[in-house]
């Protein structure tokens, strides 16, 4: 069978063959044709192979690297070579496991009713309401809105003196709340920015999703008479399992790297997490030893133990993937 590639080839050479041009220079042109081809979809793919291995993958071997040395941020040029050393001293480290639970009770803080909020937006939105596009852009202004100005915000709102927050609690007869200082009110805290930030982009997410489930499905729903909760539960829920499970990995990853909003929530003692360290996320962790203190090597070492964790819940992702495909 003859390939297009071919079919194009032996046209061009019998145009020129039929032009009056050389036998060299119609071969020549040939080989050309052929060569550009085969090799033109390669150059065109090649600018993000260059710029992932000069951003991407370089960094990462080097970061490797670093992690088996002891490196100092004052003195980049001397090494000494340190194997697992790093990962021992950062495993047996009480800091290390503080943030390691700070961030997963984050991320769950976050994530359970950020999704939850979603959905049920997205449900929302999926029924014809008047200013459907306009209630879809003010969903994505929080997304849109950068991470200072929104943390910045809600450090006004969640303040020890003058908060509105405090101020509401005080009308219900409630007393303050330190939310800096206090353990789980800082972790509260940190996560509603978190969840105010991208409620409204998983929401769109969910609806484009739920605009793709066939009608016929809530037709034959509504016949056996389901109401719109049943059809919710049955039909919507069912369908949506892989876009539920994707916008968990990926909230799970984004909780994982949580790095600005603490950060900049801290105010002076934002790269330690508070002064107890009550809300050090991995992210600041690693920052505060790197950048810091100046161990570039333990925060090699931090960096990799979170691209670890990483690929546990990628194979969790991929597990959890496979049963749905299988289910009914």
């Amino acid at each position: 069978m003859t390939s297009p590639e071919q079919v194009l080839a032996r046209s061009a050479s019998s145009t020129e063959a039929a032009s009056g041009s050389p036998p060299g220079a119609a071969s020549w042109r040939s080989r050309l044709y052929r060569f550009d081809m085969k090799a033109s979809p390669y150059v065109f793919v090649s600018p993000f192979f260059v710029l992932f291995a000069a951003f991407t993958l370089v960094p990462l071997l080097y970061t490797a690297w670093y992690s088996l040395h002891h490196v100092q941020l004052s003195a980049l040029d001397h090494q000494t070579w340190a194997g697992l050393d790093n990962y021992r001293n950062l495993w047996s480290s009480d800091f290390f496991w503080n943030a390691l639970r700070n961030t997963l009770s984050i991320g769950v803080i976050s994530t359970v009713p950020q999704l939850l909020a979603a959905l049920g937006l997205a449900h929302l939105l999926n029924y014809r309401l008047r200013g459907s596009t306009a209630w879809r852009v003010v969903m994505l202004t929080p997304y849109a809105t950068s991470v200072a100005a929104a943390t910045l915000v809600f450090t006004l709102l969640y303040s020890w003196d003058g908060g509105m927050v405090n101020w509401i609690l005080h009308f219900f007869g409630v007393d303050p709340v330190n939310w800096r200082e206090s353990d789980w009110g800082s972790r509260f805290a940190v996560s509603s920015i978190v969840i105010w930030r991208w409620t409204g982009y998983n929401a769109l997410i969910y609806l484009a999703a739920m605009q793709a489930i066939p009608a016929d499905l809530y037709e034959s729903a509504a016949l056996d008479g389901a109401n719109r909760w049943q059809q919710f539960r049955h039909v919507t829920v069912p369908q949506l399992r892989p876009t539920i499970l994707f916008t968990v990995v990926v909230s799970t990853i984004g909780a994982t790297q949580l790095f600005g909003e603490p950060l900049l929530f801290g105010g002076v003692s934002g790269s330690k997490g508070g002064s107890e360290h009550q809300y050090q996320t991995l992210g600041l962790y690693m920052y505060d030893q790197g950048w810091i203190i100046g161990n570039l090597g333990k925060a090699s070492a931090i960096a990799w133990s979170m691209f670890l964790i990483l690929l546990v819940v990628a194979a969790v992702n991929l597990l959890l993937t496979r049963r749905l495909r299988k289910s009914p």
